[in-house]
């Protein structure tokens, strides 16, 4: 009998195990996020290796096949990841999918227009609902803007055109996705240095034909960079990522509800330990407000505008366009203008651009990054991506 029951245990933990959600993640943040509500359960694969670029991408078969056997698949949604959508239709018709920018109570900006961000609102996308059952995260430091009916200072909150935030898409047939085919395509390669970032050479000196449509053309074909479109980069805020982290913790406990529990705990830890960082950001960063400085391309809005440390202008439409004459010359003309100190550049940077901005003017620089392409993914891999930030920040702007 002890050995009957003894046996019985172990069948039952061996089903409780089978029943852990397979995921798929889009890219190393949101990989890094799931991963710290999974703990002690499972762990989730990540669809976009570090490095690639989000905005264009072709997989791997083993990231297919990732894909074609998830039960859940949590991305950030088609304003950073369109190509995906087709991918998830043909390889994962039974998962569920959570998509991150139209999870309720998150804060939502718009991409800002011209090279000096001329008349930008942080208020564009932010008429989202109050967090329900956030109001514990309510007290923390430095926690403007997540009042979302009224953020201080940041103008006029009107609703988030276009974006329906009650209900996540739901496939909730959670078939067997062994057998897709689908998963089984050539190998594309090695896409950690994918094609997105070629051009980056200096282009200051070709002839200028209406620059902005250049950049355009130049631009990620699936990212849109049009002013006043979502701008996808929503992970960048802490507060974004202390939502999601409840969402993750939902979506997996209606799937596996032998450890709801578990993800609850998980995610509530993670909150936490996101609060004390954003605090400890927060002190770091607040002496440094006001300080001018510029960014390769537009990704750190998010970043920005929780921590009160703005840029003045943007080197380039997008991390995959080369900036024109004209427009070299305008952000140079911001850097005088505004007598800013630094700028920030990006791992695909051509170093020539700094020397074309200075123009007699000796300007620091930092990089930075908003994948984290240099960090491992993994459960302290989105602590530490805000950390380097931080850091960059801190280094090239202290005076």
């Amino acid at each position: 009998m002890r050995r009957l029951l003894c046996t019985t245990l172990l069948f039952s933990a061996g089903l409780a195990h089978a029943e852990v959600p397979r995921v798929a993640t889009d890219i190393a943040p949101v990989h890094s996020l799931v991963s710290m509500v999974m703990q002690g359960a499972g762990s989730p694969d990540l669809i976009i290796p570090p490095g690639a670029s989000p905005h264009s991408y072709a997989m791997r078969p083993s990231e297919a096949r990732a894909v074609a056997k998830a039960d859940l698949v949590v991305w950030v949604g088609p304003s950073l990841a369109p190509w995906l959508e087709e991918p998830m239709s043909s390889l994962a018709q039974g998962a569920e999918r959570l998509t991150l920018q139209d999870v309720e109570g998150i804060r939502l900006l718009t991409n800002r227009s011209g090279v000096a961000f001329e008349a930008h609102d942080h208020g564009d996308h932010e008429g989202h609902d109050d967090h329900d059952g956030h109001d514990d995260h309510a007290g923390h430091d430095d926690h403007e803007g997540h009042d979302h009916s009224a953020h201080e200072g940041h103008g006029d909150h009107e609703d988030h055109e276009g974006h329906d935030h009650g209900a996540h898409e739901d496939h909730e047939d959670h078939g067997d996705h062994e057998g897709h085919d689908h998963a089984e395509h050539d190998d594309h390669g090695d896409h950690e240095g994918h094609d997105d970032h070629k051009g980056h050479d200096d282009h200051a000196d070709h002839d200028d034909h209406d620059h902005d449509a250049h950049e355009e053309a130049d631009a990620h074909e699936g990212h849109n960079h049009a002013p006043g479109a979502l701008d996808p980069h929503i992970w960048l805020d802490p507060q974004n990522a202390m939502v999601w982290l409840d969402a993750i913790a939902a979506s997996l406990s209606a799937q596996d509800p032998e450890n709801a529990a578990l993800y609850a705990d998980n995610a509530a830890r993670a909150q936490a330990q996101l609060v004390d960082l954003q605090a400890d950001i927060q002190a770091e960063l607040t002496p440094l407000r006001g300080q001018k400085f510029v960014v390769f391309h537009d990704a750190y809005h998010y970043f920005e505008a929780r921590f009160d440390v703005e840029a003045s202008a943007a080197i380039s439409l997008s991390d995959g366009a080369a900036p024109s004459a004209a427009r070299l010359a305008e952000v140079r003309d911001v850097v005088k203008d505004t007598q800013a100190a630094c700028v920030f550049t990006e791992p695909q940077f051509n170093a020539g651009l700094v020397e074309a901005l200075q123009d007699g003017t000796a300007l620091k620089s930092a990089s930075l990054d908003p994948i984290g392409a240099a960090l491992e993914p993994g459960v302290d891999m989105y602590p530490a991506l805000l950390r380097d930030l931080a850091a960059a920040f801190s280094s090239c702007l202290a005076e």
